[in-house]
């Protein structure tokens, strides 16, 4: 086995999970969900969020290939659907107060619940992060020392995900709300715009359109 290969293989997974989970980018939307939490338990939010996106990023590892396998669905449509519900979510960062007044609620009554959404999901266990793992532990491509080598990685970018959840309040301070809310806003844009590039993606997967030569080519490519 040539140690040199398989360390360019393990940083470029290891970029690939950097750029679909995004650690720092999940600090606005982190923000937008404890707005209504008490201080006291943002840890536990934190730890809480993390634990189930990377629960859930584990689960796609194990068995997302065997469930969109099994199911005849395509990784195309997979991303078409993520897309449209990442957009979505970006939608309620960008005009804040348009939040249903249901969410809100539930919220009051559970401080936790912000935690599963949409923090662990759709921020941190994106549709393009569960996509991502799909891709990288392929079964036809790799063997079962490559999948838990990714699988190593992904807890490793889930512990600095969590690092940087711990330390929101101090860089809060530094931002200040008004700081937090303009990137929190900034941000919405740039995930309505990842999302719709994940949109393009799968329709150019399942072969509904054709983009350019110079937006093919992604760290999620087979090739």
């Amino acid at each position: 086995m040539d140690f040199s290969l398989d360390f360019t293989g393990m940083l470029r997974e290891l970029i690939t999970l950097f750029v679909v989970i995004d650690p720092i980018g999940t600090l606005p939307v982190f923000y937008f969900a404890t707005a209504t939490v008490p201080v006291a338990l943002h840890r536990r939010f934190a730890i809480r969020a993390v634990l189930v996106a990377w629960l859930v990023l584990l689960a796609f590892l194990l068995a997302g290939q065997w469930l969109l396998e099994g199911l005849g669905l395509r990784f195309g449509s997979f991303q078409i659907a993520g897309g449209i519900i990442l957009f979505l979510f970006a939608l309620t960062m960008i005009f804040g107060e348009s939040k249903p007044e249901q969410e809100i609620h539930s919220a009051e009554r559970d401080h936790l619940s912000g935690a599963v959404f949409p923090l662990a999901m759709p921020s941190i266990a994106s549709p393009g992060a569960m996509l991502a793992i799909v891709v990288l532990t392929d079964n036809h491509r790799h063997s079962v020392q490559e999948q838990v080598i990714t699988a190593g990685l992904l807890t490793f970018v889930m512990l600095v995900t969590l690092l940087l959840l711990l330390l929101a309040a101090r860089l809060k301070k530094i931002l200040g709300n008004t700081g937090a809310g303009v990137i929190s806003r900034v941000m919405g844009i740039v995930l309505a715009t990842v999302a719709v590039d994940a949109i393009l993606g799968g329709l150019d997967e399942v072969g509904a359109l054709r983009l350019p030569p110079s937006q093919e080519g992604s760290v999620l490519d087979p090739e």
